[in-house]
C-alpha cells in the first residue's frame, strides 16, 4: 500500500514497520539513486514504528542512507577533514549551554571523559576522482567529542540546535553528532544477536540494542586536525579512518559480545540510521559469527563487564520485530536496514 505522508510539516519519504510485520513504504522518486541492479542508496527516508512512537518517541527513526545490497569494506571510502566539523551556533547563549550542562553531568559524575569521537557530516556517491575507483559510498566524517554531545544532541534545549532544511547535514550542522556504530550478528544457527542494556547507563538503561558503540579517533592516532586548514581529500589517512570504520564494528562485538575476532566473517556496511529523538546517527553493519547461539552465550557469561549490558539473547526474526518496541530509534533503523538487506537477497 502507497501513502504519502507529512511529518514536522515537511514532507518526507516514509517507512514504517508495525509488529505484525505489514509494511507501509512511500517514497519520493528524487530520494532513491539506482546504480546497479544490486545496490540501491536510500537518502533521508523519515521513518517511525508507528506502533510505539507516540508512547516513546525515542523509538522513531529516519535512515539516512540504506545499501540493502551490502557493502565490503573495498567499497565504502571516508573523506575525513575540518569541512564536516559541527558549526558553532550563531546564538551565543544556546552555545554556552553546552558548556553549562557537561559542567552540571561533571559535577555529579567526576568519571566522565571528554573523548573524541568522529562526527558524521553525510556522504557522497564515489567516482573516478576518489581515492579507490571501486568505492560505491564516501562517508564524510569531522571531528567532535562527548562534551559537545551532551551538550547538543542531549541538550534539554537540543530542537533549537537544528536548522529548519530537508538537508540532514544543513539541518544537524550545529549538531556534535557523533557517529555511532552498530552490527546486525547472525549467528550459525540463524539467530540474531540483541543485548539488553543496564540500568548504569545514562541513556535507555533497559531497552534492547544491537552489540555496537563508536569507531575511536584515538585508536589510530587522531586527537585533532593536522592542520588549521581543511584536510579533507589526504589519501593515506582517509584510507586509515576508512579502515577503522570497520576495524571498529569488529573491535565492538568481540568486547561486548565476548566472541573471537576470527569468528566473525563478511562484514558487510548496510546504512546510517538516525533517531529523530536528539538526531543521533549510527552506521550499521551485517556481520556473520561461524558460532552456535549456545557457544556464544557461553562466552558472553565470561566476558560481558556488567556495566553496559546485563543480558544477551540469541532471536529469530519474528521475536526482533517484537523487541524494536523497546530499542532506542537508532536501533530501530538498524533493524529497518537489515529488513531491507534481508528483501534484498530474497
Amino acid at each position: 500500500m502507497i501513502r504519502f505522508g507529512n511529518i514536522n510539516g515537511l514532507p518526507k519519504a516514509c517507512l514504517q514497520f508495525v509488529p505484525c510485520g505489514a509494511l507501509s513504504l512511500s517514497l519520493s522518486k528524487s530520494k532513491i539513486l539506482l546504480l546497479s541492479s544490486s545496490i540501491k542508496l536510500r537518502m533521508a527516508s523519515t521513518v517511525c514504528n508507528k506502533s510505539t512512537a507516540t508512547e516513546d518517541p525515542g523509538t522513531a527513526f529516519s535512515l539516512l542512507l540504506s545499501c540493502p545490497s551490502g557493502l565490503p569494506p573495498s567499497r565504502v571510502s571516508v573523506d575525513f577533514g575540518r569541512s564536516f566539523d559541527r558549526i558553532p551556533h550563531p546564538d551565543a547563549t544556546l552555545e554556552s549551554s553546552i558548556k553549562e550542562i557537561w559542567d552540571q553531568r561533571l559535577e555529579k559524575n567526576p568519571s566522565l571523559y571528554n573523548g573524541t569521537k568522529f562526527r558524521y557530516g553525510g556522504f557522497s556517491l564515489s567516482d573516478s576522482s576518489t581515492v579507490r575507483t571501486d568505492c560505491s559510498i564516501c562517508l564524510h566524517l569531522g571531528l567532535t567529542d562527548y562534551r559537545t554531545f551532551v551538550g547538543t544532541n542531549l541538550n534539554p534545549l537540543w530542537e533549537k540546535f537544528l536548522v529548519s532544511s530537508e538537508d540532514d547535514t544543513v539541518k544537524c550542522q550545529h549538531m556534535a553528532n557523533p557517529l555511532g556504530n552498530a552490527a546486525i550478528v547472525e549467528t550459525s544457527d540463524k539467530k540474531i544477536l540483541v543485548l539488553q542494556r543496564s540500568h548504569n547507563v545514562g541513556e535507555f538503561p533497559g531497552y534492547y540494542v544491537f552489540p555496537g558503540g563508536h569507531s575511536e579517533p584515538q585508536v589510530i592516532g587522531i586527537s585533532s586536525h593536522l592542520t588549521n586548514t581543511d584536510s579533507s581529500g589526504s589519501a593515506a589517512l582517509n584510507e586509515v579512518v576508512s579502515k577503522e570504520m570497520f576495524d571498529g564494528i569488529i573491535r565492538e562485538v568481540v568486547e561486548e559480545i565476548g566472541v573471537p575476532a576470527d569468528s566473525l566473517t563478511e562484514t558487510i556496511f548496510i546504512g546510517v540510521s538516525q533517531r529523530v529523538m536528539n538526531v543521533r546517527p549510527t552506521a550499521f553493519f551485517f556481520v556473520r559469527c561461524n558460532l552456535d547461539s549456545t557457544k556464544i552465550h557461553g562466552l558472553y557469561s565470561k566476558a560481558q563487564d556488567g556495566y553496559e549490558s546485563t543480558h544477551l539473547f540469541s532471536v529469530s526474526m519474528e521475536e526482533l520485530e517484537r523487541m524494536t518496541l523497546r530499542m532506542p530509534g537508532c536501533h530501530c533503523g538498524g533493524h529497518a536496514l537489515y529488513k531491507l538487506m534481508k528483501t534484498h537477497k530474497q
